[in-house]
């Protein structure tokens, strides 16, 4: 069977990194992290990923109190299970920029351990929709933030890939 867009790993650098210790409330019955945890995961390393990019957490610094970024989508593939004590961590990076809206993609993985081999565990992405608090209203990505985003990620920034 040939691989298709969908089922193909997540390929390329990430530039950032965060380290995820898995709780045992993470996981069920099994002893496999759940799979809504995932999502968290992918939360915990696009929170610190906007610190490193901004240089403050998400919902301080200038402007905080004006514009936020709400999740539009959130997708999820996943490769194998998560096992409680492994040593996990969350790549992030952006995938592409609009004018109100820009994706991250997340990659999961292992290192090897005591319980089991090195391994990608899930991919996927999410959309973020920059939000001007006081108007009520989607606004655009100010001019500053996406020159921070590409700065941090050391590459020009693809556009939003258009709909078919």
């Amino acid at each position: 069977m040939t691989a298709t867009a969908r089922t193909r790993p997540l390929q390329g650098d990430f530039r950032y990194r965060h380290p995820i210790e898995i709780r045992y409330g993470d996981t069920d019955a099994l002893g496999h992290v759940n799979n809504a945890v995932y999502l968290a995961y992918f939360e915990m390393a696009r929170g610190g990923y906007y610190r490193a990019v901004v240089g403050h957490p998400f919902g301080h610094g200038p402007d905080a109190d004006r514009r936020t970024y709400v999740i539009a989508e959130a997708h999820v593939t996943y490769r194998t299970p998560a096992l409680y004590g492994e040593p996990l961590t969350c790549a992030c990076r952006v995938a592409w920029v609009g004018r109100s809206s820009f994706s991250l993609d997340y990659r999961l993985e292992v290192a090897a351990s005591d319980i089991g081999p090195a391994r990608l565990i899930a991919d996927g992405s999410t959309v973020q929709v920059f939000f001007d608090v006081v108007d009520g209203r989607v606004m655009r990505i100010p001019e500053a933030m996406q020159a921070q985003l590409a700065a941090f990620e050391g590459r020009p920034l693809p556009s939003r890939p258009s709909r078919a």
